[in-house]
């Protein structure tokens, strides 16, 4: 199994190499296995966010899903409700997932832009392979130059 406090950097200057500004707690995942719960776990998610995240930050906030398998998927909704996913390298192998539980095909960068009607079965699809979780304060998503820089 997986252990994902083994990712967690060390330090906080590898922090802020990496982009973590204020590093979270790693919590433990309990699987969902109905809509129901994924509901009940994105509405307790984000009061955990508002609560996490400063008012003057505006973008890079979301969270860290830590994948058993190994790697990570950084999950930020956009203030139009869309989700942006950036798969780590090592966690490519979710990508397939991502697809069948969304209908969305594997974008050609790390970084998929999904509707935002598709979180519950985003969710409930990766929910068996999720270890642990954590609440980001700021990600730098690696978009396209194409994309607009709002994330």
């Amino acid at each position: 199994m997986h252990d994902p406090e083994q990712d967690l950097p060390q330090n906080p200057e590898q922090d802020l190499e990496q982009g973590r500004v204020d590093v979270q707690p790693t919590r433990p995942w309990i699987v969902l296995t109905t809509t129901y719960d994924v509901e009940a776990w994105i509405d307790n998610y984000n009061r955990d966010l508002q609560q996490a995240v400063k008012k003057d930050n505006t973008k890079g906030y979301g969270i860290c899903f830590c994948l058993e398998l190994g790697g990570e998927v950084y999950m930020h909704t956009t203030s139009e409700g869309d989700i942006l996913l950036d798969v780590t390298e090592e966690a490519e192998w979710v990508a397939p997932v991502i697809t069948a539980a969304t209908g969305v095909a594997a974008p050609g960068s790390s970084v998929w832009g999904l509707p935002g009607d598709t979180l519950t079965q985003l969710v409930l699809g990766l929910s068996g392979l999720i270890a642990a979780t954590r609440i980001v304060v700021s990600h730098t998503y690696k978009t396209p130059k194409s994309w607009p820089q709002r994330y």
